[in-house]
C-alpha cells in the first residue's frame, strides 16, 4: 500500500477527480462524502490498522461541514497530528482563519490544478 490520503467532499465529481489526480501521483485514496461519514471511515481504517498521512476536506458539506470535521479529528489523539488541507470554493479571509484555528495546515481553492495539488501534498507527505 502506498501513502494514504483521506478525502472528504460531498461532490462525487470532486472525489473522483481527487482520486484520479492523487492516484496518478502515487497515492492511495480513501474518500467520504461528508464530515460524519469521514469520522466513521477513519474509525474503519483504524480498525484495519491504517492511518492516512494527510486529509483533504471541503468546507461546505451537508450533515457535518469541514470545520466541524477538522475539530473532531483534532480531538483524537491518534489523528491530531495528521496534516489537513482544505479544498474549497471559499476564498474569504474569515473562512481561512476559521479553518486555520480549527487545525487546518493549508488551503487550496477549487478548481485546482493537478500539479498544484500534488505539489501541496508533497510538502506534507514525504
Amino acid at each position: 500500500m502506498g501513502r494514504l490520503i483521506f478525502v472528504v467532499d460531498d461532490s462525487k465529481t470532486v472525489r473522483a477527480s481527487l482520486e484520479y489526480t492523487l492516484g496518478k501521483g502515487g497515492y492511495d485514496v480513501v474518500s467520504a462524502e461528508n464530515g460524519n461519514d469521514g469520522l466513521k471511515r477513519l474509525e474503519q481504517l483504524a480498525g484495519q490498522g491504517k492511518r492516512p498521512e494527510m486529509i483533504i476536506t471541503d468546507i461546505n458539506m451537508p450533515v457535518m461541514d469541514g470545520i466541524a470535521f477538522i475539530k473532531e479529528v483534532k480531538k483524537k489523539a491518534d489523528l491530531k497530528f495528521i496534516p489537513i488541507l482544505i479544498l474549497t470554493t471559499e476564498s474569504q479571509e474569515q473562512k481561512k482563519m476559521e479553518g486555520k484555528s480549527a487545525g487546518a495546515a493549508g488551503w487550496l481553492v477549487k478548481p485546482f490544478k493537478p500539479e498544484q495539488l500534488i505539489g501541496v501534498v508533497k510538502k506534507f507527505v514525504k
